[in-house]
């Protein structure tokens, strides 16, 4: 009885004769939301006993990325901007706990909108008994600054300086955490995995360190993606910071070591700490709702973009992709062996002339370390690269111990971005230090007091941290 209702409805509005064609629809639609999600990892990897530090972690894609991590039953350090007695962690966390029977998950109170407060948390971190961490996730910089329609209330020169501001932090934390890094066993596969939003190809072009100046501000995707490139060209200089450390605290001993680290290729890999950056695409609620300005949880908002949001919604969930889908190459990153390590027994089975020819190249697949990453491969992209600077009167020219890669730029952008993260960082810790300044004065006028947080002496400062030669 049902269908033959259900029949008559169909009927009423749709002849029969136009059946293929729903059909075919039908199929070209799932077909076109299929392709609009992008590739999927075919890796997994148990990660019970790993320690992951997450930043961005209560955005929509940072708390899918929670969610991936507690299932698989990493030790997870959430950071949030809030108290953590107060804030969004105080439900979140305890839920995540429950669902996947996971007690090893910690939020930590440390805003990376203040150069102290990051101090501050790496200078806990450090006097806690378990200082063990296995990869830090960078996800407070996917999403965009500002929104296209604008806002009065958030003028450009405010959004620029909160976009450098973000990079800052990035910076700020990963010199702060090399000290601890470096010291791990070296037979300790760690991972530096930078999220950056789609739009860093629109700036390959014209990227130039320092930026040019211009009479009118720059457009809103080339501004976000110049910020995106910024960061990959800073992962790529890391890892060749981190390649050209002395190899004898680096490379494992193949003697002691050689039932559970095989070096591929010291060319590949020099050190067990890889860095790379990570585009997870087009995210509705991360990238497309933040620029029509449809986010009130950043503060970006727009009524007329909200609008836009919602009429528009189901053409959205159809090309642009969920935080599920955009968060699998975020895993391919965490999931692939690296040229570091990598077990005898897939090494054994890709040699294997009886495996088919594509399953060989898979299980031959390694991170490439320093390389960026987009639908779960590397994306060659070209970066002109920047002249070297030039020489002091009578000293001779620097010489590489190795051939430039010209990777992202080369080696003279890198230093040049690596450089200009460091002006800016000085820059920003200043300025802290002065409106921290006229606050005390202020307070003092009224009677008040205002104490700094203290800082451990022994957490060392981005002056102390590696450096692009």
């Amino acid at each position: 009885m049902v269908l033959k209702m259900l029949d008559a409805a169909v009927t009423a509005f749709l002849s029969p004769k136009y059946y293929p064609h729903v059909v075919i629809g039908a199929v070209l639609t799932y077909a076109l939301y299929m392709y609009a999600q992008g590739r999927k990892t075919t890796r997994e990897r148990d990660l019970h006993g790993r320690t992951v530090l997450v930043t961005g972690a209560f955005t929509p894609i940072g708390l899918t990325l929670l969610d991936a991590l507690a299932k698989r039953g990493a030790h997870i350090i959430a950071l949030s901007p809030d108290p953590v007695d107060t804030g969004p962690s105080n439900v979140l966390v305890p839920l995540l706990r429950s669902t996947h029977n996971n007690e090893l998950i910690y939020a930590e109170h440390c805003d990376l909108r203040s150069p102290a407060s990051i101090r501050a948390f790496v200078a806990s971190l450090v006097k806690t008994e378990n200082q063990r961490i296995d990869a830090v996730v960078f996800a407070h910089e996917y999403a965009p600054m500002d929104s296209i329609f604008g806002t009065k209330a958030r003028p450009r020169a405010a959004v620029d300086k909160e976009r450098r501001e973000a990079s800052a932090a990035t910076f700020l934390l990963i010199t702060l955490l090399l000290p601890l890094l470096l010291v791990a066993p070296v037979e300790r596969d760690i991972r530096l995995i930078t999220l950056i939003n789609p739009f860093y190809a629109a700036a390959a072009g014209r990227f130039a360190v320092p930026a040019p100046t211009a009479r009118r501000p720059a457009p809103l995707l080339f501004a976000e993606g110049r910020r995106a490139l910024r960061s990959a060209v800073l992962m790529r200089h890391l890892q060749r910071v981190l390649d050209a450390l002395p190899s004898g605290g680096q490379v494992p001993r193949t003697d002691a070591l050689a039932q559970t680290v095989t070096v591929i290729s010291g060319k590949k890999q020099r050190s067990n700490i890889v860095a790379v950056s990570v585009s997870p695409g087009v995210n509705r609620s991360d990238v497309v709702a933040p620029l029509l300005g449809a986010d009130f949880s950043r503060g970006v908002t727009s009524w007329r973009g909200l609008v836009i949001y919602i009429l528009f919604n189901p053409l959205l969930r159809l090309f642009t992709k969920s935080a599920a889908s955009s968060l699998e190459t975020v895993l391919h990153a965490l999931f692939l062996p690296t040229p570091f390590k990598l077990f005898q027994a897939t090494a054994v089975e890709s040699e294997d002339a009886s495996t088919p020819a594509p399953a060989r190249r898979a299980q031959a697949e390694v991170l490439k370390p320093g390389a960026l990453y987009a639908e779960c491969s590397v994306i060659p992209l070209h970066v002109p690269p920047a002249s070297p600077p030039p020489a002091p009167d009578g000293a001779p020219e620097a010489k590489l111990d190795e051939p430039d890669d010209g990777e992202l730029g080369g080696v003279a952008l890198g230093t040049a971005v690596w450089e200009e993260f460091e002006r800016e960082l000085k820059k920003w810790e200043a300025e802290e230090k002065q409106a921290g300044g006229r606050r005390e004065k202020q307070e003092g006028s009224r009677g008040g007091t205002n104490t700094p947080p203290t800082v451990d002496e022994d957490v060392p400062t981005v002056d102390e941290g590696p450096r692009g030669e």
